[in-house]
C-alpha cells in the first residue's frame, strides 16, 4: 500500500512539475481554413489583433490578445478562450515562452580579450602560411580566387538583430532578407540596453559577409554575399516566432543562419515545435525556388557542462547543417558538444592559449529605434 501510494505521489509530481515551470504569453496560433478574411473577422469576434500568417504557413495566423497577462504561468480563461469551440477554428495554441541561449565562443576565464581588427590576424584564413599554427586548411583562399565570394548569395542571421548601418556591413546589407519579427516591423537593428547583450547578431553577420577592401574590421567568408538579420532573440521566443522567422521570404533567402538553440546545460532535451517543424518542413520543400531552402545550425556551447547536440532538435534535424568548432590546433575547444549529427567544422576560439577569431563588433551608432549605449568597435 506505502509502495503504491509513493508511485502515485511520484506521477502527480511528474505530471505538475513541467506545468511549473510553463511561460504562457499573450500570443496564439490558430488554424483558420477560411481565410484571411475569416482569421480577421474571428480575431475581432473574441477579442484578438490578428498579426497576420505565420510566416510561410498557410491557414496559420497570429493572433495576440492585449487584455490577457503577457506572461503567467497558468494558462489563462476567459471570453477569448472561446475561440478553441468554433467551428471555422481548427486548432488553437496559446505560445509558451522557450529558452533560448545564444552560441558563440565564450571566454575562458583566464583569457584576456584584445580588439585587433587587422586582415593578418585573421589566422583561420592563413593556414597555408609557413608560420602558421593551423593543423588544416580550410581552402578560403582558393574558393575565393575561383570566384566562390557569396556573390548573388542571400543569408539571414537569425538572432537579436544585426546593425544594418554598420560601417563593414551597410554596402551588404538587404532589406529584402530582413525583419524584426520581436518588434512586428522591417528595421532588425538591435535594442540597445545597458546590458550589452544584443551584439551577437552583428558579429554573426560580420563573419559571414563583412565587406572586403573598406578598410573596416574584417573580411567576411563571402564577403559579396548580401545579408540579412531577422531579430527575433530580443523578446519572448515562442513556437509562432521561430516558425515566423524561418519562413521570412522563402524565395528570396537562400540560407538561413542560426547560432542559439535550447540551454547548454547537460540536462535540457528540447527542439522546435509543430509550427517551426512545418516551416523547417516547408523551407526544404518549397523554398529557394523549389531548390530548399539552407538552414545552418551551430552545435551547441554545453561541452563542459558534458551536454550532446543529439538533445537538441536543431542540430539534429534532417533539415539543418550542423557545424562544429576547432581550435586553431585541431583540438576540441572546452565548450564543445559531440554528436553524430555534426556535418562540418570550422576554426573558431579555444583554450586560453590559442588564437581567437576575429568578429564585427558593435558600431558607434544612434538610431531612432532603439536605446543607444556606445561600445568600441573590432
Amino acid at each position: 500500500i506505502i509502495l503504491g501510494l509513493l508511485d502515485t505521489v511520484l506521477i502527480c509530481l511528474c505530471n505538475i512539475l513541467p506545468s511549473l515551470s510553463r511561460v504562457y504569453t499573450n500570443h496564439w496560433a490558430v488554424r483558420i481554413p477560411g481565410g484571411p478574411a475569416e482569421a480577421d473577422k474571428l480575431a475581432s469576434k473574441y477579442g484578438f489583433t490578428n498579426l497576420g500568417q505565420i510566416g510561410g504557413l498557410e491557414h496559420h495566423y497570429h493572433f495576440h490578445h492585449s487584455r490577457v497577462v503577457r506572461r503567467s504561468t497558468f494558462a489563462t480563461r476567459g471570453a477569448h478562450s472561446f475561440i478553441h469551440m468554433d467551428p471555422k477554428v481548427d486548432w488553437v495554441q496559446q505560445q509558451l515562452v522557450k529558452t533560448r541561449v545564444k552560441r558563440h565562443a565564450r571566454s575562458d576565464p583566464s583569457y584576456i580579450h584584445f580588439n585587433d581588427p587587422k586582415w593578418s590576424n585573421m589566422w583561420y584564413i592563413h593556414c597555408s602560411d609557413k608560420n602558421s599554427r593551423c593543423r588544416s586548411e580550410m581552402n578560403i583562399l582558393a574558393a575565393w580566387q575561383r570566384g566562390y565570394t557569396g556573390r548573388n548569395v542571400v543569408v539571414t542571421i537569425l538572432d537579436d538583430g544585426i546593425e544594418r548601418n554598420h560601417p563593414d556591413l551597410a554596402q551588404n546589407y538587404d532589406q529584402l532578407a530582413s525583419y524584426d519579427v520581436n518588434g512586428n516591423d522591417y528595421d532588425p537593428t538591435p535594442r540597445y540596453d545597458f546590458s550589452n547583450e544584443n551584439k551577437h547578431g552583428t558579429r554573426c553577420a560580420g563573419e559571414v559577409a563583412a565587406v572586403a577592401n573598406n578598410s573596416h574590421c574584417i573580411v567576411g567568408i563571402a564577403y559579396n554575399a548580401r545579408i540579412g538579420g531577422v531579430r527575433m532573440l530580443d523578446g519572448d521566443v515562442t513556437d509562432v516566432v521561430e516558425a515566423k522567422s524561418l519562413g521570412i521570404r522563402p524565395d528570396y533567402i537562400d540560407i538561413y543562419s542560426a547560432s542559439w538553440g535550447p540551454d547548454d546545460d547537460g540536462k535540457t532535451v528540447d527542439g522546435p515545435g509543430p509550427l517551426a517543424k512545418q516551416a523547417f518542413e516547408l523551407g526544404i520543400k518549397k523554398g529557394r525556388k523549389g531548390l530548399g531552402s539552407i538552414f545552418v545550425w551551430a552545435s551547441g556551447n554545453g561541452g563542459r557542462q558534458s551536454d550532446h547536440c543529439s538533445c537538441d532538435g536543431y542540430t539534429n534535424s534532417i533539415y539543418t547543417i550542423s557545424v562544429s568548432s576547432s581550435t586553431e590546433n585541431g583540438n576540441k575547444p572546452w565548450y564543445l558538444e559531440v554528436c553524430s549529427s555534426t556535418l562540418a567544422t570550422t576554426y573558431s576560439s579555444g583554450e586560453f592559449y590559442d588564437r581567437k577569431i576575429v568578429k564585427s563588433h558593435r558600431h558607434l551608432l544612434n538610431h531612432h529605434k532603439k536605446l543607444f549605449v556606445p561600445e568600441v568597435l573590432l
